[in-house]
């Protein structure tokens, strides 16, 4: 879609150029900004000229760009597990994969979306870059705290995601995934995934069926009665044309059942 406001684009190459004027808006793949009307926006700030390596790997883990495209995540040799479950759970073609960003979907937020299922999974945290009255600071949080609800987030005007860091305990770990839709080619309903780290450590995650990730954690691998338990006690579940929040949850209990059995 044409952005007929839009009057002025800069390349930002430092970290000042991200410092944004009156109705100025960061732009990373653009698959989403392009896709309906940006009334307020006028002004484009290029963040992919940064020239950010997309993934690096280091003994803590492994570090996403914020640029770093979906399509270079899956071709990476460092790439996640999950990752090709969780891309392929977007609603998105290949063609888009190569433009669209990690960052970008994560800062989107909505309930589906892929790699904000991915990263809560594995403990992601974001590196957030953020203005203050005294110059630039950094704050890292959860992936999972930072999507606050279907489309929204925590960041305030002006902070830019730099990149999304991965523990390499999770890189290690055991993981499963299931993700059921209304449709065949329909939006996720909801998207579940489990792992088990190395230390034994067991994660369940529910994305898409509720608001927000929804992060169950346990010392060890938990019984059938308690996991099923703790997803019937989650709140977030919704209801919109793609399902039921009953629908949501009842679904949320049985896949991540046998996500159980699996890691069992």
């Amino acid at each position: 879609m044409d952005l007929n406001t839009v009057n002025g684009y800069r390349r930002a190459r430092t970290r000042a150029d991200l410092a944004l004027g009156p109705g100025e808006r960061i732009l990373g793949g653009g698959t989403w900004l392009y896709s309906e009307p940006q009334l307020d926006t006028t002004g484009l700030v290029d963040l992919t000229t940064m020239g950010w390596a997309p993934l690096t790997r280091t003994d803590e883990g492994l570090s996403i760009a914020a640029t770093c495209t979906i399509a270079e995540l899956l071709a990476h040799p460092d790439r996640p597990p999950l990752a090709v479950e969780c891309a392929n759970a977007l609603l998105a073609s290949s063609a888009i994969w190569t433009v669209a960003t990690v960052g970008g979907n994560v800062c989107r937020a909505f309930a589906a979306a892929g790699m904000v299922a991915l990263c809560a999974a594995l403990d992601g945290v974001a590196l957030v870059w953020a203005p203050s009255g005294g110059g630039p600071h950094d704050y890292r949080i959860p992936v999972a705290e930072l999507a606050t609800g279907n489309g929204t987030t925590s960041l305030a005007p002006g902070e830019v995601l730099r990149a999304l860091e991965i523990p390499a305990r999770a890189l290690a770990a055991r993981t499963a995934f299931r993700k059921i839709a209304l449709a065949e080619l329909g939006r996720s309903g909801a998207v579940l995934t489990g792992r088990v780290d190395p230390g034994g450590e067991a994660v369940f995650v529910i994305t898409a069926a509720t608001a927000s990730p929804t992060v169950l954690r346990y010392p060890a691998l938990p019984g059938a009665a308690a996991l099923r338990a703790d997803v019937d006690a989650a709140v977030g579940y919704y209801t919109d044309p793609l399902g039921s929040a009953d629908w949501r949850r009842q679904v949320s209990g049985v896949l991540l059942e046998e996500i159980r059995q699996e890691l069992a």
